[in-house]
């Protein structure tokens, strides 16, 4: 049995690898200030006898002795992470610090959940790994992007300086139950929409595109991961692309809903294109994803169905 420590526990991703580490057989401790986390994603594991929480913001200095840390502290969406820019970025750069030495002291396996979003608007499509990222650093989404990116530096400096066992992922668009009603995500936003019948709002023209990868997809890619002997960095998401307004017709037919469609101004520095190229995850991993979206969309409405 190890000792895994998941910071951002009850948050979406979170929860998910929380409940997967347990039924693996390990004991997991769920670290969270629930700024965006939520006590509901998790409250089916609390009677676990191999399951503890502590309310804790990385930010601050924790001492801990741990086998594994999987590090995912930090707010995801836009609206969230442009709510406290200042706090956004000191999450992504203090958390790392804090969780690298506690990786460093215990000589424990450390991954960080980095994001495509330090690809900015990419030039270049599918996007690599050895992409370096078209990042505006001074942009309204740059304390998220250049938050990761430095997380990144931390991680790769900790291993070459201290021999810190790191691991980094680059996790492309993910959806599944657990995401917050109010998170501003396209896929949660569309189905609440959708659901509520009122009119869904694409913002630009529609045509920009992403990548949208089940939850569980990702959670088997993250455990791969951190059981390989891969530093990383790898991406993990689902390569096939949709447009926006694709998806949003997409949901509107599995939702039997009579919202329209309508359109708004673009956000600065939103990207126009996100699709990752898995083929080291392919190799390296042995991953791929295995849920088509409509499968994932179904699951997906079923859980808003149930809380809204």
């Amino acid at each position: 049995m190890k000792k895994i420590l998941v910071t951002g526990g009850a948050g979406f991703i979170g929860s998910h690898l929380c409940k997967r580490l347990l039924e693996n057989g390990n004991e997991v401790i769920c670290l969270d200030n629930f700024f965006t986390g939520s006590k509901d994603n998790i409250i089916d594991l609390i009677d676990n006898p191999y399951f503890e929480v502590i309310r804790h913001d990385v930010e601050e200095k924790i001492l801990l002795e741990v086998d594994e840390i999987y590090n995912l502290a930090c707010p995801a969406s836009p609206i969230h992470y442009q709510f406290d820019p200042v706090k956004t970025i000191r999450t992504s750069v203090m958390g790392a610090i804090n969780m690298l030495d506690i990786a460093k002291n215990s000589k424990a396996k450390i991954l960080q959940a980095s994001t495509s979003e330090v690809y900015g608007d990419p030039e270049i499509h599918p996007q690599l790994e050895t992409y370096r990222g078209n990042v505006n650093p001074i942009g309204i989404r740059a304390c998220y992007d250049e938050g990761k990116r430095c997380a990144e530096t931390l991680f790769f400096d900790y291993h070459r300086e201290y021999g810190v066992d790191i691991k980094v992922i680059r996790i492309f668009n993910t959806y599944g139950p657990n995401m917050a009603i109010n998170d501003g995500r396209v896929v949660s936003n569309f189905i609440i929409q959708a659901i509520q019948n009122k009119d869904i709002t694409i913002y630009g023209d529609g045509n920009q595109t992403r990548s949208f990868q089940y939850v569980d997809d990702l959670i088997d890619g993250m455990i791969k991961m951190m059981d390989s002997i891969e530093t990383g960095p790898i991406n993990l998401g689902n390569p096939d692309e949709f447009t926006i307004l694709e998806l949003a017709q997409k949901i509107i037919e599995l939702t039997n809903s009579t919202s329209k469609i309508i359109f708004k101004k673009l956000p600065q520095d939103d990207p126009k294109q996100r699709q990752p190229d898995i083929t080291l995850a392919k190799i390296k991993l042995n991953w791929k994803p295995n849920i088509k979206l409509e499968n994932g969309l179904i699951k997906t409405i079923k859980y808003f169905k149930e809380i809204l």
